[in-house]
């Protein structure tokens, strides 16, 4: 669902890129947020098997929501093809995403360690191989997801009018989950399920509370310091649990800097999911949804963890160089910092592609001739005489908003003109040569922004001395009279449309153009030298030429990055922590998560940059800096075995009750002789 999600927010609820993306990384972090609740639920109340089906129909009910929300007929009364009551969609899109948020985090924590809770202790290998399996079928779900969702929305469907189907990407995966929890409450009698045993994060957060209070409480000078601030737990809690939260929170204080990769790595939903809709997705018989590009990482993941494993690690081993964990997290950051500095390349070259549209002190024209001479056109101001040769027209040009005059030449005819220009509008001039001299028709072109999605904007002018219908694949213009110009229609990128023109109750097939993806066109219908009806098109805003594959090697860094960021960083957090606390830092990884897509978010509020390509750069260099920083903090960092610890703990226990023990024994010898 994440995949479709901030194109649902920009084109069906028609918020900004920056809104959109807000609200893209707060949905992100409250996802991951809630594993925290799941875990305390399931531990403390539910137990695992409840807490994932109670939390997957609240996460079933959620995504239902959502495909009702993005019913564009729920509000269309006019049947006009848009919702009429956009706060109704919006407040059921919100209802929708915070189910969502509750259900997908819920069971975060909970789904690894049910399946985990059915092995026993002699079946390490067993265990090893499903955890194997588990992250493969994520990472299988993910990339079937994000080939298959942009797939169903790009559909068109509607009750009224035909629209993005999102209803569909929305419904089929809430379907899905129905169909996959009956499949898991089927198997409940198969499950060893572990009944809640109390929380561990419950008990350190009461053992660092009481730590706090006792320092504040003896804050005095006539108080002995302790070797460390947790060790004022020790009147109330023992030395073990106390040696294992200092364990634990050493390597939380390694976390600090680790939200900022998080930050740039969930960007791949947004930011460049945008980034993808300025570019051309035609990949030859295959055409590309700006989503569907996410589909890269998934792809790469499942290549590139068994090379990493098998190839790359094995290699760095032998060169002799020791790749220790924190060194791995460091060049995971530092390539995440790379990949962004790939897209804002890429974006550079995008925007060197965007047309100029006038300012609210500007305005546009273009001349389109469409006589049988070549013409001169002069300007009273500003603007250098043209050229234009029969059936062709100029690029846009820019002047200030006024009255202009204008001298049409050619041959011994020449035409004068006056046209009202307004400003932050681009109008096109149709001149065609009569008899005495030129007939003018200016036309208002009503678009100042380029097409969204890759879509084409199409527009006919009838060139011919009879009136016409003409129709565009499926898409009805209305009828034009004869030096007339049809409003502009929205249809799908790539696509090559047959036109048909009816003229005098005879119909004529016009062969189909491709128009690429994101551009605007006019379309004169004039008759054809050959005879019959010919179609000269005439650019209005260039189609996307930027490919997506460009994307690709910013993914392939990215992919790179996680691989051995992510997969190092749940290696070492559980390497260095206790065996009971590892639910904690569990906990704290996801944590990372969700406060670097809330970093996304004060970031892009605060740095006010007009271009993306900046932005992209700052969010570069703030990973580069923190990377620096966090290379600082792991070089100072003691690795641990947490066994050791832990073995030391149990000897100094058992000395300690033997101790108690021939203390009682001394005692009751003492007490006997007595």
């Amino acid at each position: 669902m994440r995949a479709v999600l901030v194109l649902y927010f920009k084109y069906f609820l028609q918020w900004d890129d920056n809104l959109s993306t807000a609200i893209y990384h707060t949905f992100v972090a409250l996802c991951y947020l809630t594993p925290i609740l799941g875990a305390l639920i399931a531990d403390s109340w539910l137990g695992k098997f409840k807490t994932i089906v109670s939390l997957s129909i609240v996460y079933t009910i959620g995504q239902a929501v959502m495909s009702v929300s993005s019913i564009n007929d729920l509000t269309d009364q006019n049947r006009d093809g848009s919702p009429d009551n956009i706060p109704v969609h919006i407040a059921l899109s919100m209802i929708g995403l915070i189910l969502i948020a509750l259900g997908t985090g819920g069971i975060k924590p909970c789904v690894s360690a049910f399946g985990g809770d059915q092995f026993d202790d002699d079946q390490d290998k067993q265990r090893s191989r499903f955890f194997s399996i588990f992250y493969l079928s994520i990472n299988a779900g993910s990339l079937l997801s994000t080939i298959i969702t942009p797939i169903l929305r790009a559909q068109e469907c509607g009750i009224h009018s035909k629209q993005r189907c999102y209803p569909l990407a929305f419904g089929v995966p809430a379907a899905l989950m129905a169909i996959s929890l009956v499949v898991f409450i089927a198997g409940s009698g198969m499950y060893k399920k572990v009944q809640p045993q109390g929380n561990i994060m419950v008990q350190v957060s009461k053992c660092i509370g009481f730590a706090i209070k006792n320092r504040f409480r003896h804050r005095s000078k006539a108080f002995p310091k302790r070797e460390h601030w947790l060790d004022w737990a020790s009147e109330k809690y023992d030395k073990r649990l106390i040696t294992q939260i200092k364990m634990v929170l050493k390597v939380l204080f390694l976390y600090i800097p680790l939200p900022m990769f998080w930050a740039l790595f969930d960007q791949q939903g947004s930011r460049w999911t945008l980034q993808a809709t300025t570019m051309d997705g035609n990949f030859g018989a295959i055409q590309i949804q700006p989503d569907q590009m996410q589909t890269v990482n998934p792809i790469l993941i499942i290549i590139m963890v068994p090379v990493v494993d098998a190839v790359i690690y094995p290699l760095i081993k032998k060169c002799k160089i020791n790749f220790t964990p924190l060194r791995k997290i460091t060049v995971g950051m530092f390539l995440a910092s790379l990949a962004f500095v790939a897209a804002a390349l890429v974006q550079v070259q995008i925007d060197k592609t965007l047309p100029v549209f006038p300012t609210a002190e500007q305005t546009q024209i273009k001349i389109i001739n469409l006589g049988t001479d070549n013409a001169t056109i002069k300007f009273e101001r500003e603007l250098q005489p043209v050229n234009v040769m029969s059936m062709g027209s100029t690029n846009y040009m820019t002047l200030a908003p006024a009255k202009l005059q204008l001298t049409i030449t050619s041959g011994n005819k020449a035409t004068s003109d006056s046209i009202t220009l307004q400003g932050g509008a681009r109008y096109t001039i149709g001149i065609k040569n009569n008899e005495t001299g030129f007939a003018v028709r200016q036309l208002f072109d009503n678009v100042t922004s380029k097409p969204e999605e890759g879509n084409n904007l199409i527009r006919f002018i009838n060139n011919l001395q009879d009136p016409i219908n003409i129709t565009m694949g499926d898409v009805s213009f209305e009828p034009l009279q004869p030096l007339s110009s049809s409003d502009y229609k929205l249809f799908p990128g790539g696509r090559e449309d047959k036109i048909m023109v009816v003229r005098n109750a005879t119909s004529y097939s016009v062969p189909p153009k491709a128009f690429g993806f994101g551009s605007a066109y006019t379309i004169v219908i004039n008759e054809s030298p050959k005879g019959g009806l010919e179609a000269i098109p005439s650019e209005d805003i260039p189609p996307n030429t930027v490919h997506m594959a460009w994307q690709i090697p910013q993914y392939f860094i990215l992919t790179c990055a996680e691989v051995v960021f992510s997969v190092t960083g749940l290696e070492f957090s559980y390497s260095q922590a206790p065996s009971n606390m590892k639910a904690v830092l569990q906990a704290g990884w996801l944590l990372t998560v969700a406060v670097g897509n809330i970093i996304v978010l004060i970031v892009a509020g605060a740095s006010k940059l007009s271009e993306q390509w900046a932005e992209y750069v700052l969010f570069a260099a703030l990973l580069l800096a923190v990377c620096i920083i966090f290379a600082i903090m792991a070089y100072f960092y003691t690795y641990v075995d947490p066994n050791e610890v832990e073995a030391r703990l149990d000897e100094e226990e058992k000395n300690k009750v033997k101790k108690e023990q021939n203390a009682y024994e001394n005692q009751a010898e003492a007490d006997s002789q007595m």
